[in-house]
């Protein structure tokens, strides 16, 4: 059969993209699988076009990926995803070398460009990439109604568009028949999710539905938006023994003048007040937020402030990122971004240095406890491990060392998938050590 290979790059929404179009091209092509060097008839790259980095990244993979091809290596090169999306003009002069440009809201063209006939019957089906693991991400909705004024995906992937919860249950279902254990929701704005199709959010309801697969054991919630929260969540949160006590939030900022810039439809006495509530609603509810510094006309006073609230809320797990002027978006057109580079990487730095305190703090409590944990992967020696507190990708590990006379003589890769009892012995800022009980 004629071979196929998909390098995907970006975030997770990406990767379930990939695999669903994996799914409906399966008859016609032999999947390669990505990590494999050896020539193929056809290259496809799903790339990233959020911000610079993440541009230049699709860019690097595709010159590679041309070059190949006049190396004889490729025999068609094709890109798809939010690059091509964003650039749909300037690209195919860029790089004539590719052979058809297709946007993150063009899978149909492309599964029709190789030959095949699009099944909306198995939308919900997908071929996943990394079969090894005991998690898959699930998409739940599309694009975005949001209007930050920094963020370039409204106009990449389009308006906000909720997948049915019949089609989401069929895809978790087939999911758990594959071994997946946990299902890590994913979307632009969870929170957002059943408005266009129920006329009200629905991410609750849609947990109470999810729960229903038998085999899934966990599921988590990413990327919800602050704004409008839906108070149910917690409640479903804090009852079904099957949602993680974890919660994915990018806040982004503090400040009342800052947010007010950025769009985001809250102030900081709101954000304070929610991350209070989440606490309070669900004990011991593990929450990760994002933050951007340096966003146009952020102050020394913003920013203190924003260290300030960092040290207040004692996120567990943080993320935080340099502002990247993004062209198109409200920001480029009517904030220039003059902060100096340098200014930027100091203020990340001086963040992430009080997080990490925070972190090792977190992680130094837990020595001494039991938690329940899955297994994610078995390599040198050590099964490597997650509570429900650690989130696939983004958190830190829990890292058991393996021997044969603790497991009873069970082979370790058999390991894989299941779920074990362990006591945490040691921690760093990121991973925890611990023994099975």
């Amino acid at each position: 059969m004629t071979t196929l290979q998909v390098i995907t790059l970006g975030c997770s929404k990406n990767t379930v993209d990939t695999e669903h179009l994996l799914y409906q091209v399966r008859n016609s092509y032999e999947i390669v699988p990505e990590g494999e060097v050896r020539p193929v008839d056809v290259l496809l790259v799903n790339t990233c076009g959020f911000i610079g980095d993440a541009k230049e990244q699709s860019i690097q993979y595709i010159l590679e990926a041309a070059a190949r091809k006049k190396a004889g290596e490729v025999g068609k090169l094709m890109v798809f995803g939010c690059l091509s999306q964003r650039y749909p003009e300037e690209l195919p002069g860029l790089i004539p070398e590719v052979d058809g440009w297709f946007g993150a809201r063009e899978l149909d063209p492309l599964v029709k460009a190789l030959g095949c006939t699009p099944d909306p019957q198995s939308a919900h089906r997908r071929i996943r990439t990394d079969g090894r693991h005991p998690y898959a991400f699930l998409k739940i909705s599309e694009g975005c109604n949001r209007r930050c004024s920094y963020c370039a995906i409204p106009f990449i992937r389009g308006p906000h568009r909720s997948v049915p919860m019949e089609v989401l249950v069929k895809e978790a279902e087939e999911l758990a028949a594959q071994g997946v254990k946990e299902l890590v929701i994913i979307a632009q704005d969870t929170t957002y999710y059943g408005l266009d199709l129920y006329g009200k959010r629905c991410l609750a309801e849609l947990l109470r539905r999810l729960s229903t697969v038998e085999s899934i054991e966990w599921m988590r919630i990413h990327y919800s938006y602050p704004a409008d929260f839906p108070e149910d969540v917690l409640e479903e949160m804090a009852v079904n023994p099957k949602v993680c006590r974890y919660m994915d939030i990018p806040l982004q900022h503090v400040s009342d003048a800052v947010l007010d810039k950025m769009h985001r439809g809250v102030d900081g006495a709101w954000t304070r007040e929610l991350i209070r509530r989440m606490r309070e609603r669900v004990p011991g509810v593990v929450l990760r937020t994002t933050l951007i510094v340096g966003h146009p006309g952020e102050s020394a006073k913003d920013f203190a402030e924003l260290v300030d609230f960092v040290k207040e809320a004692r996120f567990q797990r943080m993320g935080a990122f340099t502002y990247s002027e993004e062209e198109g978006t409200f920001d480029a057109e009517n904030f220039p971004d003059k902060t100096r580079a340098s200014v930027k990487k100091q203020r990340l730095d001086k963040l992430m240095e009080v997080q990490r305190g925070i972190s090792l703090a977190y992680n130094e409590s837990r020595v001494g406890t039991e938690v329940r944990v899955l297994v994610d992967d078995f390599t040198d020696g050590v099964l490597v491990c997650r509570s429900e507190f650690e989130s696939p990708e983004v958190d830190g590990e829990i890292l058991v060392k393996y021997s044969a006379q603790a497991f009873d003589g069970i082979e370790p890769n058999s390991l894989v998938g299941e779920f074990l009892r362990v006591r945490i012995t040691g921690a760093d800022e990121y991973d925890l050590t611990a023994e099975v009980i």
